[in-house]
């Protein structure tokens, strides 16, 4: 059987023909696909980690979102009997006020279009108000607000409160999603989300799950 963490070490090492083949491997053992997504999501984390500390450069990123992008399309017919639901939708996704890491962002943006939502990116370092006035345009069923820094908590409270102080001008409501990977289920509290996640395929398939509950109803 395929080790997982060779997987992500490949991922990490951007060693994108040893990871492709090890993804190629464990599916072809008979691997969940959405641990084989969750893994190479770790070497994504171990990618970033590297940036920071300037073991990489802005290339090496371009290189791990490109795996990351390839290893999606491998799984994708695996995934699509898991990830199957009725209702898709708009999304807005950005990273908030005072934080510019987008590996999270980057990662969600292309699993949301790989199961058919149209996803408008606003990048890094986005304020409440341009969420809003973004929101206000595109009319989107889910925005998703991405942070890893602990400052960032501070910012998805204020952009959450404000849409919530705005929820009149919208005929539906979106879904105000949060994610990176120091959230939890206290800090989603405080930040007074409706929905969090640290993983991507992960927060697909909650919002596909919110959205067909609230078409039903």
């Amino acid at each position: 059987m395929v080790d997982l963490e060779a997987l992500s070490s490949a991922v990490a090492e951007l060693d994108d023909k040893r990871a492709l083949d090890l993804v190629e491997q464990a599916l072809g053992e008979g691997a969940n696909p959405v641990e084989v997504v969750r893994v190479v999501q770790e070497g994504m984390r171990r990618v970033g980690h590297r940036y920071e500390q300037k073991e990489i450069y802005l290339s090496g990123l371009i290189m791990a979102g490109e795996i990351f992008r390839t290893v999606m399309e491998l799984v994708r017919p695996e995934l699509e009997a898991e990830y199957v639901g009725e209702t898709a939708g708009k999304v807005l996704l950005g990273t908030v006020a005072g934080d510019i890491h987008d590996i999270g962002k980057n990662m969600a943006a292309l699993a949301f279009r790989m199961f058919g939502f149209s996803v408008r990116d606003l990048g890094v370092n986005i304020p409440p108000e341009e969420f809003l006035q973004a929101a206000r345009e595109s009319r989107p069923d889910v925005v998703g607000m991405s942070g890893l820094l602990t400052a960032a908590f501070a910012s998805m409270r204020e952009t959450v409160t404000l849409f919530r102080e705005h929820a009149t001008e919208f005929e539906r409501f979106p879904l105000l999603v949060v994610g990176g990977g120091t959230i939890d289920e206290p800090t989603a509290r405080y930040i007074g989300a409706d929905l969090w996640t640290n993983d991507a395929m992960e927060g697909v398939k909650l919002c596909q799950q919110a959205l067909e509950k609230r078409a039903r109803a």
